[in-house]
């Protein structure tokens, strides 16, 4: 009955894409494994709380950058399957509860090198013999001789192993090591095989998060013949109590340490090893109840039928028509900005927040992995245009509750599985919200939301919020990331400006209008560069706009990209500059500077250099706009034209820099259909051009938006004018209104000699550092 049931559902999907090509088939999930954008192949559901996918290497912390999301395209050995991985993120963690199909007569305990020139339990692979695809992945593990296949729901992870006829199957699992890997980060963990045969347990961990705890149930199609559970632990304490009863690891049915492995055996089949692993973080009871409710039998075609459906439902959102390899750009853009924020709940509403303590989401769905300072440029207003009523209302009450159970009361800055990392700078929480409230997204209580965010905004011992509050900018002298910061701070409080100014909360308004100027008192208009200041009012001597990390005053990256940094207020800039051609000359040198990227070799996420503009990393991501705001939109369609050729293509090298959990991927979404939120908040999206034929965005409301490009060549990738519902446009932007409201925006393209809108442009885009 299932298989039929699943074989149903499968003909019932095809049937419903009929009418136009199958989305997955444009996907490749190997774009980004190589060398910087730091995505994983393998199976998950669209922001599921399981990221099923193979590990090639766990290094050392010191080492781990590279492998951050477990697998690098490089490599040529797997070392498992684990069950949690970020997507593209520059900071990692995670690789949880890692699986690895074996046979012969013995198991191998320890992992081997990756040349194979020690026994262990990695195996060769070939790219040959490896698959991918939205909710799919295969690979043939050489070594054991062992078809991997991968697929996963929300919450459950399921792997298919076909092991060679008559051959003596085992299953290792290794709860060791993980991303980012140190001596001392399993705190404990926890293995038993219960009577039933499902094996649960869990590992707390002191990384990333420091004590997050992920508990987890696993199921065989088949029946153990034997099993064998290890404490590998290595200088254990002194004393750790008396030994469980069991004469053996053999007969042994629970263990608990903090170097613990198990291998579960199984009599030689022809038929398939089915193995479902479902994942919480709250309890192994609550594990299995996310299994039973998800994947109640062995039907791994059936779920992963279900889950592609799911990914066809998501990507069908956008239908673009474009060359084939921006297709597949594009597509896998799409697909890599739908994998988070990540459900981080189980089935009956429970998660773990903050506080590190469970709570209940009541009428919403808890979400984390939130790179918030990455994702309120792109990847969240994204969303507010395909998913506002699921995705962004959900994400926007998440933030309250953990705003509301953080032992610091304040909104999430960097968090994952409920938990807080500290990592990156600003209350970017704040944008997120108040681009939500402004595009009328209102699924949560808005005041509460304001109060959140006035609390994240006001906390001073967070981020020398203090000095900023007293000094109107951070002083270098007591923080390495001021300059940074003070620009940051005064975007995210302009954003809080305009939301209580539309709430009619006159006095918050007031407030946050004046801190959001504040980017000024760091802007030396001498030189014209953001430069870090001292407390006693001097910008520190001596200044080199190039230099970017330790001792530098920025955050990943230097003043030639944080200079541009005041969104709310680029007119502000210009005045400052002296004028449009001052912001377009200077923005031109940055462009064309002759920069060795060796200068950058030991600073983080410094890639994708185009002179001293950094595609590789977020704040760059709206500078080729800003020609826009100097009346030069020749200047920003050359710009994006140059970044979008030497930043992307369909290949497993083919991001520059790391993904970030979708903002470089939503960049180019946004990008490609030819707008940008420059300002999230403003309810204004800068035009630029687009790089499809054509694009159709199924809009929530019901509305179709149809963009289409009239006459685009090579020779002719300028734009003459730019037209929407029939009328021509005479300013720089679109609003977030007009896109919902459908209909087409059609771009018409000739050469550059007579692309007559650049000349007839009367309006820039929002700019005022005053909410109107």
């Amino acid at each position: 009955m299932k298989k039929s049931l699943s074989f149903s559902v499968l003909i019932a999907a095809t049937m419903a894409f009929a009418q136009r090509p199958d989305p997955l088939t444009f996907v490749d999930p190997l774009i980004g494994t190589g060398p910087e954008g730091h995505t994983f192949p393998g199976a998950t559901a669209p922001f599921g709380m399981v990221q099923l996918s193979p590990d090639t290497q766990i290094r050392p912390f010191k080492q781990s950058y590279k492998w951050a999301a477990g697998y690098r395209y490089e490599d040529t050995t797997i070392l498992g399957f684990s069950h949690t991985h970020f997507s593209g993120s520059g900071h990692s963690d995670l690789g949880d509860v890692l699986l690895m199909p074996l046979s012969g007569e013995s198991v191998p305990l320890e992992p081997g090198d990756l040349e194979k020139t020690r026994p262990g339990y990695r195996s060769r692979y070939s790219h040959t013999s490896e698959h991918a695809e939205p909710g799919y992945y295969s690979v043939f593990l050489q070594d054991s001789g062992v078809q991997a296949e991968l697929t996963a729901s929300e919450r459950v992870g399921e792997h298919r192993y076909t092991f060679a006829e008559g051959a003596k199957r085992h299953l290792l699992l290794d709860l060791r090591g993980s991303i980012y890997n140190y001596p001392g980060k399993v705190l404990w963990s926890r293995i038993r095989v219960r009577k039933n045969g499902t094996v649960t347990g869990m590992r707390e961990t002191r990384g990333w998060a420091p004590g997050r705890q992920l508990f987890f149930a696993i199921r065989f199609s088949t029946a153990m013949s034997g099993h064998t559970l290890y404490n590998k632990e290595e200088d254990p304490p002194p004393y750790h109590g008396f030994k469980t009863p069991g004469t053996s690891p053999e007969d042994t049915l629970s263990v608990e340490g903090r170097g613990l492995e198990a291998v579960f055996d199984f009599a030689p089949s022809s038929a398939p090893l089915i193995v479902k692993v479902a994942i919480s973080p709250v309890s192994e009871e609550n594990a299995i109840a996310n299994m039973d409710a998800e994947t109640p039998g062995f039907d791994f075609d059936g779920i992963r039928a279900k889950t592609q459906q799911m990914w066809r439902e998501e990507l069908s959102r956008v239908e673009f028509s474009a060359s084939p390899s921006t297709e597949k750009s594009l597509y896998t853009a799409l697909y890599h900005a739908m994998m988070a924020p990540s459900t981080s709940m189980d089935v009956n509403g429970e998660y773990r927040g903050p506080d590190n303590q469970v709570h209940r989401a009541e009428g919403f769905r808890f979400v984390s992995s939130l790179s918030l300072w990455d994702t309120y440029r792109a990847e969240q207003p994204l969303m507010t245009l395909l998913q506002p009523e699921r995705r962004t209302n959900d994400l926007v009450r998440s933030m309250i509750a953990s705003q509301q159970e953080s032992p610091f009361g304040i909104l999430p800055v960097w968090q994952f599985e409920g938990l807080e990392t500290w990592c990156m700078i600003g209350y970017h929480s704040a944008p997120i919200i108040s681009d939500a409230y402004m595009k009328g997204i209102r699924g949560y209580d808005a005041g509460i939301a304001l109060e959140a965010m006035v609390a994240s905004a006001t906390y001073a011992p967070y981020g020398n919020l203090a000095a900023y509050m007293k000094l109107g900018y951070v002083p270098v002298d007591h923080d390495d990331e001021a300059a940074s910061k003070t620009v940051e701070y005064a975007f995210d409080d302009w954003t809080i400006a305009r939301m209580a100014k539309v709430m009619g909360k006159k006095t918050v308004a007031a407030t946050f209008e004046k801190r959001a100027a504040f980017w000024r008192n760091s802007f030396n208009a001498v030189d014209g560069f953001l430069e870090p200041r001292l407390e006693n009012g001097d910008y520190r001597k001596p200044f080199d706009p190039a230099k970017a990390g330790a001792g530098s005053g920025f955050t990943e990256g230097n003043a030639w990209q944080y200079s541009w940094y005041q969104p709310q207020d680029e007119r502000g800039l210009i005045e400052l500059l002296g004028g449009n051609q001052r912001l377009i000359a200077k923005l031109d040198t940055m462009f064309d500077q002759k920069v060795d990227p060796a200068m950058y070799a030991n600073v983080e996420d410094i890639s994708g250099m185009i002179g001293q503009y950094i595609h590789g990393n977020e704040p760059s991501h709206h500078l080729a706009y800003l020609y826009m705001y100097a009346g030069a939109p020749l200047k920003t369609q050359a710009r994006l034209k140059q970044i979008v050729d030497s930043q992307y293509k369909p290949s497993p090298d083919g991001l520059v820099g790391n993904d970030d959990l979708g903002q470089m991927s939503a960049w180019l979404v946004f990008t490609s259909l030819g707008f940008y939120p420059v300002a999230p908040g403003s309810n204004e999206y800068v035009l630029g051009r687009p790089f499809v034929d054509r694009a159709v965005l199924h809009l929530p409301n019901g509305n179709l938006l149809t963009i289409k490009s009239v006459n685009l060549t090579e020779a002719q990738g300028f734009l003459k004018d730019v037209v929407l519902n029939g009328h021509s446009l005479d300013r720089s932007y679109v609003t977030h209104e007009e896109l919902m409201n459908g209909g087409e925006l059609k771009f018409i393209f000739s050469n550059e000699k007579d692309a007559e809108w650049s000349r007839r442009i009367l309006h820039a885009p929002y700019s005022d550092s005053a909410p109107q």
